[in-house]
């Protein structure tokens, strides 16, 4: 029995140490994206830049979830909610972003940088959302799998951001990165929800 407990601290003190990491991550990320896309004019980039806020606060609620082992149960459903609320808010605010950009016809200026910053982020991205599914795995836990889901959805918007900067850069294609972020909103949906009604995730706990 103690043996079962000091693995489980030990699985506790790694779910922290990654979600830390992914807050000074994303932090950084929010803060390149938003600065970036002021100075490019770019919608895409400052609002990026947003979902990287939303993701600091989601690790945010799991640091708090992880910071005590007992109770988990009430934790690990008032984290899930928190979570899924914190997908609701990045829905909400892709397709009203989107949705703008479509309607000004408003395409961002030609932005290097962020062109390099979002191939960054496709890369760092899904490794942190696999490191957050190992450790979710190894503490059975809905809230931590459904924040990896969130990193993941990053790394997607991340493509999306990479496509519509990249073709307007060679195409002057302003409409792409808008659809294509449009796209992505019933995937954050279905997690919203998900999360808001405290279920399991659409995703089974696999590392």
């Amino acid at each position: 029995m103690p043996q079962i407990e000091e693995t489980l601290a030990v699985h506790f003190r790694h779910g922290r140490r990654i979600e830390y990491l992914s807050i000074g991550w994303t932090a950084l990320e929010s803060l390149i994206g938003i600065i970036a896309g002021t100075l490019a004019g770019s919608i895409a980039l400052i609002s990026f830049g947003v979902d990287s806020i939303i993701e600091v606060a989601s690790s945010v609620v799991l640091v708090w979830r992880l910071s005590d082992a007992s109770a988990t149960e009430d934790r690990e459903a008032f984290a899930h909610r928190l979570v899924g609320i914190c997908f609701l808010a990045l829905a909400l605010y892709v397709s009203f972003e989107a949705l703008k950009d479509l309607l000004t016809h408003s395409p961002p200026r030609v932005s290097y940088f962020g062109i390099i910053y979002a191939a960054a982020c496709v890369i760092v991205m899904p490794l942190l959302a696999r490191a957050k599914r190992r450790a979710a795995a190894n503490l059975q836990s809905d809230a931590l799998h459904a924040d990896s889901h969130q990193s993941d959805i990053c790394a997607y918007l991340a493509v999306i951001l990479l496509g519509g900067l990249g073709l307007n850069a060679l195409f002057g294609w302003w409409w792409a990165d808008p659809i294509a972020a449009l796209s992505m909103v019933p995937i954050i949906l279905r997690e919203a929800i998900s999360g808001l009604r405290g279920e399991s995730c659409t995703h089974k706990h696999t590392a």
